[in-house]
């Protein structure tokens, strides 16, 4: 399974792992989610992911150990392009790059996988985006469950205003999403920042327990956010207006 390894990490997820209260980015601690997002036109979705929880008990063992926070798959339910996500998370950017040589360089022999008659990971998903996220905000400061319903804005930020997003996130939109968690409509927030990648410089994640409920809670959401004469979402729209949205279905987390 040398090729699924390789793709995992040199390729790369939104994943996203959660806690239940928003904390100040001064005392929370640091979060950082290595994401690729793949393109599959090779073959079968199935089989992509079927090969991805043949690999489960491995990458399992990397959080067990400490080597990651966590790691996921998404499959694509509503949106662009991608058509799934895989991610694994740590502590700090160097243990998340310590990670990912960790799992590229934990080989198993690849007899089995040249023997056989399916399309290889590689094959399927032959095309991919990579990105480094680190989480600004949100239930995605500490490990916890996600719902199996997932929500992710994509967004192109003004790069002079990037700060100011964040400030709004944190003190505007923060304390409505830890009550939508609080009072079980969302399972999980978060708000995160580029560190590396490609144009999306803001990633918004919501998670629920099922797709109905997760487009009520954000439908909620944006009216108290973006509702009549409320000048901060006016302003957030300003600096972080292009975006792409995406429905996702959380297949695995760990933990």
């Amino acid at each position: 399974m040398k090729t699924i390894k390789a793709l995992l990490v040199g390729m790369g997820l939104t994943a996203l792992c959660l806690a239940t209260v928003a904390q100040e980015e001064d005392a929370a601690p640091e979060r950082y989610i290595y994401a690729s997002y793949f393109s599959c036109p090779g073959g079968s979705l199935t089989r992509a992911d079927e090969l991805i929880a043949e690999d489960a008990d491995r990458m399992d063992q990397f959080v067990k150990d400490g080597t990651i926070q966590s790691w996921g798959w998404l499959a694509h339910h509503t949106g662009g392009k991608w058509q799934r996500v895989s991610s694994h998370s740590a502590g700090s950017l160097d243990a998340l790059l310590d990670g990912s040589d960790a799992i590229q360089s934990d080989d198993d022999d690849d007899e089995e996988e040249e023997a056989s008659d399916e399309p290889t990971f590689g094959q399927i998903c032959n095309m991919h985006e990579d990105y480094i996220w680190q989480v600004k905000a949100g239930t995605l400061t500490t490990v916890a469950e996600r719902g199996s319903a997932g929500f992710s804005v994509y967004y192109v930020c003004d790069l002079n205003g990037e700060e100011r997003a964040d400030e709004i996130v944190k003190e505007h939109f923060a304390p409505l999403l830890d009550k939508f968690v609080a009072d079980g409509k969302l399972s999980s927030w978060g708000w995160s920042s580029h560190v590396v990648g490609g144009e999306y410089r803001r990633l918004q994640t919501m998670t629920a327990a099922d797709m109905k409920s997760l487009l009520a809670a954000r439908s909620e959401a944006i009216e108290a956010v973006y509702g009549e004469d409320n000048a901060a979402g006016e302003e957030f729209t300003e600096l972080c207006g292009p975006h792409v949205d995406y429905m996702w279905n959380v297949i695995h987390e760990t933990p």
